[in-house]
């Protein structure tokens, strides 16, 4: 099974999580189509129907991110916003996503103890997501377990990060997606 990867970053260069993610995944190009967001729209332009095709051509999507302000990136919103269409997402005839596996991998820059009921966020990853997974449950997608690694501009090391690579390409590589959660 070949997997889609949107990866938005809009400053990937500075980015050492999602980079390193980028690395990883490139090693498995034979199994993994990998799709940049930001440097394919650079005016914002989103070609929907292309977007479409690269997702009715997979069974599997990742959308790749680093968690900003408790969401995604704004590219990625208006990428939803325009590929994810009446009639062909959703509505009366719109079942293009129905049964189609969609999984979140995040790179997080708080702390996993924050994202704890009683952590400084106030709110676990899961209710983070809510609204991803009730976008996927809208177009009848099945959402798979998400992956995060935490710590990102807390001074994770770079073995973490590279560990993180690596526990993260078999998440996007999993036949049975166990969700394996970097710290």
């Amino acid at each position: 099974m070949k997997t889609l990867v949107i990866l938005a970053h809009p400053n990937l260069n500075v980015s050492r999580v999602n980079r390193r993610w980028k690395e990883e995944l490139l090693r498995h190009a034979d199994r993994i189509t990998l799709h940049e967001l930001y440097p394919e729209y650079p005016d914002w332009t989103i070609d929907a129907a292309r977007e479409q095709r690269l997702l009715e051509e997979h069974e599997r999507v990742v959308l790749q991110f680093p968690l900003y302000w408790y969401s995604y990136p704004p590219l990625l919103k208006k990428w939803f916003d325009d590929v994810f269409a009446y009639g062909w997402a959703y509505g009366s005839s719109g079942d293009r996503l129905k049964g189609k596996q969609i999984g979140l991998a995040m790179s997080i820059g708080d702390k996993r103890r924050n994202y704890e009921p009683d952590g400084s966020v106030s709110f676990t990853v899961e209710e983070v997501i809510v609204p991803f997974t009730a976008s996927l449950r809208h177009v009848g997608a099945t959402a798979l377990p998400h992956f995060a690694a935490f710590g990102a501009s807390f001074g994770a090391s770079d073995e973490e990060i590279k560990r993180s690579a690596k526990d993260y390409a078999r998440y996007v590589l999993s036949e049975d997606h166990l969700p394996r959660r970097s710290e």
